[in-house]
């Protein structure tokens, strides 16, 4: 099917939108006025970009000298396990959070997977309450510090960051009363505090 042309506008139409556009008062003054009748009305002329900043030039073989911005979003797990609401006594609180008390046991998850981890802190926190235990010890290490060039950000200390996930689910979250990293004394940020709700 042929394409038909745009109609022309009749010298009487012409006249017509003369009249208009002269007494029309413009809308937008800083722009450029189409003369043509036929322009103004099958094609608007639109404003020229105003951003004319050139990039950086770059030439084949150089090498970038910026260095990429850290992707972790994700807060730090001790700022995250300190910004926790207390929920237990204050003045036994400072006094765990100073290595004043000792903990009735303690369970060393260092160098254990995260298969082997999550069912032996699970067994150790149900048979400390069993146990009428209050305050454990669970040594989780710091973890590996790596480079990280990757695009995806990667989580280092794995069990120092999923433990506190643990503590926080069923079927130990019924059981745990308060979570605070463990004095250096203890361990420091490798090691964690548990203090266990009392058995009714």
């Amino acid at each position: 099917m042929a394409r038909r042309s745009p109609r022309r506008l009749s010298d009487e139409e012409r006249a017509l939108w003369e009249k208009v556009v002269d007494k029309a008062t413009p809308m937008h003054p800083d722009r450029h006025r189409t003369e043509s009748a036929e322009g103004a009305l099958l094609q608007p002329e639109t404003s020229a970009p105003t951003n004319t900043a050139t990039p950086p030039r770059f030439r084949v073989g150089q090498t970038s000298q910026a260095t990429p911005p850290a992707h972790d979003i994700a807060q730090p797990i001790e700022n995250h396990v300190a910004s926790q609401p207390m929920s237990m006594d204050r003045r036994r609180f400072t006094q765990m959070k100073r290595g004043r008390l000792k903990p009735d046991a303690r369970l060393d998850l260092h160098g254990l997977t995260l298969a082997q981890a999550h069912p032996a802190l699970t067994r150790f926190i149900l048979d400390a309450v069993a146990g009428g235990q209050r305050l454990v010890l669970i040594i989780t290490g710091k973890g590996k510090s790596r480079p990280d060039s990757g695009p995806i950000p990667e989580r280092h200390g794995v069990l120092r960051h999923q433990v506190p996930h643990w503590l926080n689910s069923a079927p130990l979250k019924a059981h745990v009363l308060q979570i605070t990293e463990a004095h250096v004394k203890h361990g420091g940020m490798g090691a964690y505090y548990v203090y266990l709700r009392r058995m009714r």
